[in-house]
């Protein structure tokens, strides 16, 4: 039997969900359209998934180590409206009567708290595999033999896609490792981050298909430069210009996998806290959603159609 690490990145799952739906509301104005997103692809993912151990990382609303290093880092996005960040904490709510240990570190974004999980269980002999479920791709670059994946969504809510090395491959040509080698040379544009001026997508995907990654790329221009007799004058030019700015991208765009966090192996396991689920998703009049739970986690002789009363 599977046994599989689940670990969330709440706040790409939110505001994908956020995003997707229509707004919605409950009786008293509440909106909830992100949460009941949210729970929907929660249960999408159990049922396909069937995780044993599960965490989430959440973001904090501090700047993180990045904006510190660079003022302009996702400056161009626009503000998180408030609608959706007051359904957050409802996110929690919910979560924590499932049991699941929720994870966030000032200064450091959920994708961090993931890498470091990622690095500080991949090799526990009782998880089968680690499965990271999020709603962007920056979290490839952790994709790594057999054992550690990325559940994402396709478009909507509705078709999800699980990477794998040879999923990585085929879709970019490259391997996960070297992704943040990849958005280095590009940039990033969905976060601001600059890459090297007039490399786009198609030339740092053959550069780093080439040379693997930026030190072993910037050694080689220094001392092998008729290695790069298949390239444009202005991109060797360029990148001989910009390789403090090469640099810079990649510190911002790599994962961290040290934090140190102070999660144990036995904390990962799901205490579901069944009255408690009843009551919130009555209170946010999820009636939908809670046939969804007792399909899932319900003993079958638990299970029938019984409906919350608003």
């Amino acid at each position: 039997m599977s046994r599989p690490l689940v670990l969330i990145d709440a706040n790409a799952l939110i505001h994908r969900a956020f995003h997707a739906l229509p707004q919605l509301k409950t009786k008293n104005g509440q909106p909830i359209q992100a949460v009941y997103g949210f729970f929907s692809l929660f249960f999408k993912m159990f049922k396909e998934i069937k995780p044993s151990y599960l965490a989430v990382a959440f973001d904090r609303p501090e700047e993180t180590f990045r904006h510190k290093e660079f003022v302009e880092y996702k400056a161009q996005r626009p503000k998180t409206p408030e609608e959706l960040i007051s359904q957050i904490p409802i996110v929690k709510e919910i979560l924590y009567a499932f049991g699941v240990p929720i994870l966030e570190k000032v200064g450091y974004e959920a994708d961090d708290i993931i890498g470091s999980l990622v690095e500080k269980f991949k090799d526990n002999k009782k998880i089968e595999k680690v499965i990271i479920v999020t709603g962007d791709l920056d979290s490839l670059q952790l994709v790594k033999n057999e054992k550690v994946l990325v559940w994402t969504l396709k478009t909507g809510l509705s078709q999800s896609i699980v990477y794998d090395e040879k999923k990585v491959r085929k879709r970019f040509a490259l391997e996960p490792a070297n992704l943040v080698d990849f958005k280095a040379l590009k940039g990033d544009p969905s976060d601001n981050i600059p890459g090297v001026p007039g490399i786009g997508e198609k030339t740092a995907q053959k550069l780093i298909a080439k040379f693997k990654t930026l030190e072993n790329l910037y050694q080689k221009l220094e001392k092998e430069p008729e290695e790069f007799a298949d390239f444009p004058k202005k991109v060797i030019s360029s990148l001989k210009e910009n390789k403090e700015k090469a640099f810079f991208s990649k510190k911002l765009i790599a994962l961290r996998l040290d934090l140190g966090l102070k999660i144990s192996f036995g904390d990962l396991t799901l205490k579901i806290n069944q009255k408690k689920i009843k009551e919130l998703f009555q209170k946010y009049e999820f009636n939908t959603l809670w046939q969804r739970f007792l399909e899932i986690f319900s003993p079958e002789k638990e299970k029938k159609q019984e409906s919350l009363i608003f």
